[in-house]
């Protein structure tokens, strides 16, 4: 399926952006672009998926130095505004996804907030359970499960690879309908209802085959999480494994004191 034509734009910024830059104002020149940059994106004028031109050209047209511009640019990729990626260069996204600790799928999360959510499933194989993910599932070593892995991605860019496993009541899940549906979708479609999970967050550098898929430096930070997931009667339907890009993802959580 081809790619909306915005995916592929790129565009040199508008001239009136830059018009009131204030190269005499104590505000650092960076800080006045990013801050022109970021109001642009928010509102509209440069919508998800934007490729802009690259740093040499833009501090060519406005005058100012690569370093100026780089730093510039650096601020709102730290915001999540904006991705570098190998071999596109740079890219307006929606920003960073905030997900609620609850019981829904990332699919389903990003789907609702708007964005494109778009699935490259990297394995969809059975086989017997080791020791560790039987326990994890609550059935003897050996048996037959579903291994699951894929890459999921956000308006094109990769947010995170997703490891699950299936007793094997689900083994005939569809693999085509994994890259087109959230995982908890195709389980609702089958009539289980996932109603209770333990969940584990945490943080650790990428393995090697990770940076590469998320698209971030060799042995970069990615946020983890931990998930075993349970029906209306208490049997485990699934354990997953989940690792997201932390420049473009976070874990909301609300505290209330009892």
């Amino acid at each position: 399926m081809a790619a909306p034509a915005e995916a592929n734009t790129s565009a040199p910024l508008p001239e009136d952006l830059f018009l009131d830059i204030d190269r005499g104002s104590a505000i650092p020149l960076y800080f006045q672009i990013a801050t022109r940059l970021e109001q642009a994106i928010l509102d509209g004028r440069l919508p998800p998926g934007t490729r802009l031109e690259n740093e040499i050209a833009l501090g060519e047209r406005l005058n100012l130095s690569r370093p100026t511009v780089r730093r510039a640019m650096q601020e709102l990729v730290s915001k999540g505004l904006l991705v570098r990626r190998r071999g596109i260069g740079t890219q307006v996204v929606h920003g960073p996804v905030t997900r609620k600790v609850e019981l829904t799928s990332l699919y389903e999360d990003l789907d609702r907030s708007g964005q494109r959510p778009a699935t490259t499933l990297l394995s969809h194989e059975v086989g017997p359970a080791d020791e560790e993910v039987a326990g994890r599932l609550a059935v003897a070593v050996g048996s037959p499960v579903l291994h699951l892995r894929r890459l999921r991605l956000s308006d094109g860019v990769p947010l995170a690879v997703m490891e699950n496993y299936l007793p094997e009541e689900f083994t005939g899940l569809s693999a085509d309908g994994l890259t087109t549906r959230g995982l908890y979708q195709l389980l609702r479609g089958r009539g289980t209802h996932i109603r209770v999970a333990r969940q584990r967050i945490g943080a650790r550098p990428a393995a090697a085959e990770e940076a590469r898929l998320l698209e971030i430096k060799r042995h970069g930070a990615v946020l983890t999480m931990d998930r075993t997931a349970y029906d209306d009667v208490g049997k485990v339907v699934e354990f997953g494994h989940h690792c997201y890009r932390p420049d473009l993802y976070a874990f909301e959580i609300t505290l209330v004191d009892n």
